[in-house]
């Protein structure tokens, strides 16, 4: 199965998510920041949203990153999300990775990939985008068989503790049962 392209379908027949994607293509065009995703749940709670078979479940963030060296406060991605918040009404969640890597504890983080392959789930280091052309570009930075396999992975340049906390605070397994723990 050619998962990406799956993947791709299911987003381009989501009307929430294709709107979130324009809002933020268009917003983060005006500023100037081309590198930037919608990650995290945004993809991979709809990959599991279909594997279940279940009906849209909400999003409780919408969590849009971005790579940005010239300006990186907190100041700024609340601006950022506000200016979305009035384009279209969501939980939006914006964080900038060019500073994250202090509140994490990493080494500074070069891209907003770089940042994502630091994050405590496999499955969750999934993010999309609309290129300049308008077309949908997807990262998924341990594969989309990983994706697609219906558990919750460990990154092993994660925290284990991080990761143990997150999968415990997290409704995933409730709420997706086919999951599993791979570990």
């Amino acid at each position: 199965m050619n998962y990406e392209a799956q993947l791709k379908t299911w987003i381009l027949e989501d009307k929430m998510r294709v709107a979130a994607l324009q809002q933020v293509a268009d917003l983060f065009a005006e500023l100037n920041i081309t590198d930037w995703y919608i990650a995290a749940g945004f993809v991979r709670n709809l990959v599991w949203d279909k594997q279940h078979q279940a009906s849209f479940i909400s999003l409780n963030d919408v969590d849009v990153i971005y790579y940005c060296t010239e300006e990186i406060s907190v100041y700024r991605d609340r601006l950022i999300e506000l200016a979305l918040s009035e384009r279209l009404t969501l939980p939006w969640s914006v964080k900038n990775q060019a500073r994250m890597h202090e509140k994490n504890n990493h080494p500074a983080y070069t891209s907003t990939l770089d940042a994502m392959s630091y994050w405590p789930e496999q499955q969750t280091a999934v993010a999309v985008k609309l290129n300049a052309k308008g077309e949908l570009e997807i990262e998924a930075l341990f594969g989309f068989e990983s994706l697609f396999s219906l558990s919750v992975s460990y990154n092993p340049k994660a925290d284990e503790q991080v990761f143990m906390e997150r999968v415990a605070s997290k409704p995933w397994f409730k709420q997706y049962p086919q999951l599993s723990l791979a570990l």
